[in-house]
């Protein structure tokens, strides 16, 4: 009886794992993700360094204005590597769910900083990614 409980439980595992349901290495993996927005800037040389203040100012408020947002960070490259391609400002926009992250695009105070930021951008990258181990 119990060689046929230890094949039946041996074969649950196997079709959860297979189901991606669990990870073999972390069976909590699933629920520990996280989503990850990465903005990155290159601003114009017209921009000055108070329109750049302004603009950090407006992205770091947002949290404060949009729910959605689990966590944020942001900083400036300080890379030996020389590899940024202009882009000096990185922003880091964590959300709980895709849910959460498609509510914050089309929010307004969302459109209001994209309208604050959009005359002093020449680069922009973004890239949307769910955390792992």
């Amino acid at each position: 009886m119990s060689r046929l409980l230890a094949t039946l439980l041996s074969s649950f595992v196997i079709m959860i794992l297979a189901a991606g349901h669990l990870s073999a290495a972390d069976p909590t993996a699933e629920k520990a993700r996280t989503l990850r927005h990465v903005v990155l800037f290159k601003f114009k040389d017209t921009s000055t360094e108070a329109d750049v203040a302004r603009i950090v100012a407006a992205f770091r408020g947002l949290p404060a204005k949009i729910k959605e947002i689990a966590a944020f960070e942001w900083g400036t490259d300080v890379s030996p590597e020389g590899k940024s391609q202009g882009l000096t400002h990185c922003f880091l926009v964590t959300f709980r769910s895709e849910a959460d992250r498609d509510a914050y695009l089309p929010h307004p105070a969302h459109r209001d900083f994209v309208a604050i930021v959009g005359p002093h951008v020449d680069k922009v990258c973004v890239v949307d990614f769910w955390s792992h181990d």
